[in-house]
């Protein structure tokens, strides 16, 4: 089981009575909730949660895999918390970024790129294809998961090109959108998955929230060596003789 924080900037949900009619509790609380069901340690952080926005050493440093909700507010998101979660990602922490999440400044950072994209709100119908069904992230999910009403992301989706594409999504407007990316960052598992706009109950899915338990578990750093850096003993003996001493070729 991992240790696991859902982080969530929770504006809408206190904003908007649309909103929160579908997350009374914060999207946060409807992600965390059955990752809490399947055993893993979960806790929740919020953008307004202080100056650290919940994100603080302490939490990061306990935290295995972090789940990222953002959407209106990525620029609040202060530079030395970016900082923070970007080394802890390139030192093992796993990241599941979610839905606008790809417009995170965490997120483009590590990705390197603008990570823009189409986009359109009109409650169309989504497949998300199923398009490595051997990767764990994909387990117990059938061809495709079907979902009657999601905001549109489509291509071109300015991500760097995958170590693995999960899913692909097409949209009842004729788009299509690279729905589930995989990659490795440092010593971190990061990954994208697509579906969760804020008026939808896309978190209740089940198909979905079984995507997110599958997803915590492959992100999950677990007790693997951890990669030394700087400068190294030898593993075996060297000769005692000068450096200037040995023959070169």
């Amino acid at each position: 089981m991992a240790r696991v924080t859902v982080w969530n900037e929770y504006r809408h949900e206190r904003e908007r009575e649309d909103v929160a009619a579908v997350y009374p509790d914060g999207i946060h609380a409807a992600i965390a909730d059955p990752l809490a069901a399947a055993g893993h340690d979960v806790r929740t952080a919020t953008l307004d949660e202080g100056p650290e926005h919940g994100l603080t050493d302490a939490v990061l440093a306990d935290t295995d895999v972090l789940l990222w909700w953002g959407h209106a507010a990525h620029d609040e998101v202060r530079d030395a918390v970016v900082d923070r979660v970007h080394e802890r990602v390139l030192d093992g922490m796993g990241l599941i970024a979610l839905h606008s999440a790809h417009y995170s400044k965490v997120f483009k950072r590590l990705m390197g790129t603008s990570c823009s994209l189409r986009w359109r709100e009109a409650g169309e119908r989504e497949r998300l294809w199923v398009v490595e069904p051997g990767h764990p992230i994909a387990d117990g999910i059938d061809e495709y998961v079907e979902l009657t009403e999601t905001e549109m992301y489509g291509e071109r989706f300015d991500v760097p090109q995958p170590d693995a594409l999960v899913f692909t999504s097409w949209f009842e407007g004729g788009e299509v959108c690279r729905s589930g990316c995989t990659y490795r960052r440092g010593s971190g598992r990061v990954f994208y998955f697509r579906p969760g706009h804020e008026t939808y109950p896309i978190y209740y899915d089940d198909d979905v929230r079984r995507v997110l338990r599958n997803a915590v578990a492959w992100a999950n750093p677990g007790e693997g060596p951890t990669p030394d850096f700087g400068n190294a003993d030898p593993i075996e003996d060297l000769d005692a003789t000068s450096p200037d001493d040995r023959t070169t070729y």
